[in-house]
């Protein structure tokens, strides 16, 4: 399905879709990806959301190197976003949606970073709604290998 007519080619634009794969910019992807707006397309070296970790989630937000207090918990008080932290977290998980368990979500959710789960094609509309609006989204989007 071709998504956009026009496009910024500066940011990362979701222009078509299908079953086993995404067009990211018009560059089609038969595996799973994950970006955001600006920046490079990273590959995601995962085919279903049972793959997916909180060290994984870390990685798609961009936050690997974000060092957290281990005594954080104790105060009861929602962690500090860090500033290169994206608003929202969508993950496209295939053909159907598959959520995720709690624990692999419950940083970015202490960190106030959204996480949203939905089949994949959904996701790719909902990304590109969002960053037409300027909001500071990922996406990560599973694409399961043909047999």
């Amino acid at each position: 399905m071709q998504l956009q007519r026009e496009h910024n080619p500066a940011l990362n634009a979701i222009t078509a879709y299908g079953e086993d794969y995404v067009a990211i910019n018009f560059k089609n992807h038969d595996h799973s990806i994950f970006f955001s707006p600006e920046g490079p397309v990273q590959d995601l070296a995962i085919q279903g959301a049972s793959e997916l970790t909180a060290v994984l989630l870390r990685r798609i937000a961009g936050l690997e190197s974000v060092k957290q207090d281990p005594m954080a918990f104790l105060d009861d008080a929602p962690l500090a976003r860090p500033d290169n932290a994206p608003e929202l977290i969508l993950i496209g998980t295939g053909q159907r949606q598959h959520f995720l368990h709690p624990a692999v979500t419950q940083e970015m959710l202490q960190w106030g970073i959204g996480v949203e789960i939905m089949d994949t094609q959904a996701a790719a509309r909902t990304y590109n709604i969002l960053m037409a609006e300027g909001r500071k989204v990922v996406a990560a989007l599973l694409i399961q290998e043909k047999a």
